[in-house]
């Protein structure tokens, strides 16, 4: 069996990914926009228990599948979902001294990451998470 498509072009994806995501925040640069990402990634993992997080993950691409699993403390219990306000706070937290993230940081890393993924196999997966996960993705 050849390698698969996804692992074939990860970086391609990624860097595609990126520039998406610098566009939608108004960011100039991918490594401004790099911390947003890793942010709004992580917030949302916080609010899921692990067979949440993993059926979350499946539906990743590679190199962010593997950016959402980093630094992860499976034995903390998850969070509750706050308001969008709170929940960009919580992004903007993320090595403040070098955080880009604008007021719209999860509506702009949520544009770009349904570019990259099959949108009918994220809305089944957001359809199985908490109450406040399918608005977190939402564009």
């Amino acid at each position: 069996m050849p390698i698969p498509s996804d692992y074939q072009r990860a970086s391609l994806d990624f860097e595609r990914f990126m520039v998406d995501a610098r566009d939608a925040a108004g960011l100039a640069t991918t490594n401004m926009a790099w911390n947003m990402v890793v942010g709004v990634l992580h917030t949302f993992r916080r609010r899921l228990s692990v067979a949440e997080a993993l059926r979350f993950a499946d539906v990743l691409p590679p190199v962010l599948r593997a950016i959402f699993v980093s630094e992860w403390q499976p034995d903390a219990a998850p969070l509750p979902f706050a308001d969008r306000a709170a929940l960009t706070r919580e992004v903007r937290s993320l090595r403040p001294a070098h955080n880009f993230s604008p007021d719209d940081a999860i509506r702009a890393v949520a544009q770009a990451l349904r570019r990259q993924v099959d949108e009918a196999a994220l809305e089944r997966v957001l359809a199985t998470l908490p109450p406040g996960a399918r608005e977190y993705w939402a564009v």
